[in-house]
């Protein structure tokens, strides 16, 4: 017997929510669904944050406890989040690249997989990859 799931919701350890906040919400349209209590009265100063997109879900969460981080990200911990990627179901991958482009955030050209996926990759301020996608000639 499987167990009965309806979805999944990734959560990923980042060094400043803020920053992180900013990105997902200004850049890639997501709101801001839930958050903990805040630490200041800064600008999305929270230890967690739940964002919503489409019906898509995403966690940040402080990967410092109290939010006593150090003045710079561990780049061996960093490192090992480009083993990360998140696949985005994205219609409209040209579009993405262009909304993408017009925040400043450098993304990889559209091209089409050898697997017949139309694709853009773009790197998260913490390292993690996320990619854009949708079948070739689907659309």
């Amino acid at each position: 017997m499987s167990i009965p799931i309806e979805s999944a919701v990734p959560l990923l350890a980042v060094f400043d929510v803020p920053r992180s906040v900013a990105f997902y919400r200004d850049a890639l349209g997501f709101e801001v669904a839930n958050t903990s209590k805040p630490f200041t009265d800064a600008k999305d100063d929270y230890g967690w944050a739940m964002l919503r997109l489409n019906g898509v879900e995403l966690m940040l969460n402080n990967m410092y406890e109290d939010n006593l981080r150090p003045s710079g990200p561990d780049q061996a911990r960093v490192a090992a989040h480009a083993d990360t990627i998140i696949y985005f179901a994205c219609p409209d991958v040209d579009g993405a690249y262009a909304t993408l482009s017009e925040h400043g955030i450098a993304a990889s050209q559209p091209k089409v997989a050898y697997y017949g996926m139309k694709q853009t990759y773009v790197t998260d301020p913490d390292g993690y990859k996320l990619c854009f996608q949708w079948p070739a000639g689907s659309n």
